[in-house]
């Protein structure tokens, strides 16, 4: 599908609030309610738009540590150990890198005594990991939620 100056409009307001109405859409851009419904369909159809979804600010909620990870684990096991990974609640992402063997993972924690027990009891367990970095977040810059177009 290519994208014309509509869609990446419609793209970018949806970006910016993904509650907005088509009503609201249309109204923005000059068009009517069904025409911006059926471009967002064919959005989705497309698998240009994957999912609306909402960001919860983590800390309000106890999630107060967040951990990016470094996870090297012998490559013929590293599906294995990514889906396995990938089971585990505190874990939110996870990615494989660049690298014979190579995971890059986020999760969140209430405390660095879950971070503890998460490394130790929960991650380094697993079979086919080889070596864990951990690197505790001090300080967010930026933090995008979707794609500016």
């Amino acid at each position: 599908m290519k994208l014309d100056d509509i869609d990446r409009k419609i793209l970018q307001l949806l970006t910016e609030n993904g509650r907005m109405s088509y009503v609201d859409i249309a109204k923005e851009l000059n068009l009517s309610r069904v025409a911006i419904r059926e471009r967002v369909q064919s959005l989705q159809k497309e698998g240009i738009i994957e999912q609306f979804t909402v960001v919860i600010n983590s800390e309000k909620i106890g999630k107060k540590v967040s951990v990016f990870f470094q996870i090297e684990c012998e490559p013929f096991k590293l599906i294995e150990v990514a889906n396995e990974l990938c089971e585990n609640e505190k874990v939110m992402s996870c990615y494989q890198m660049t690298g014979q063997g190579t995971l890059h993972m986020y999760a969140l924690l209430r405390d660095l005594n879950e971070l503890e027990h998460f490394i130790n009891e929960e991650i380094s367990t697993i079979q086919g990991i080889t070596n864990i970095k951990s690197h505790i977040l001090l300080r967010r810059f930026k933090s995008q939620n979707g794609l500016k177009i």
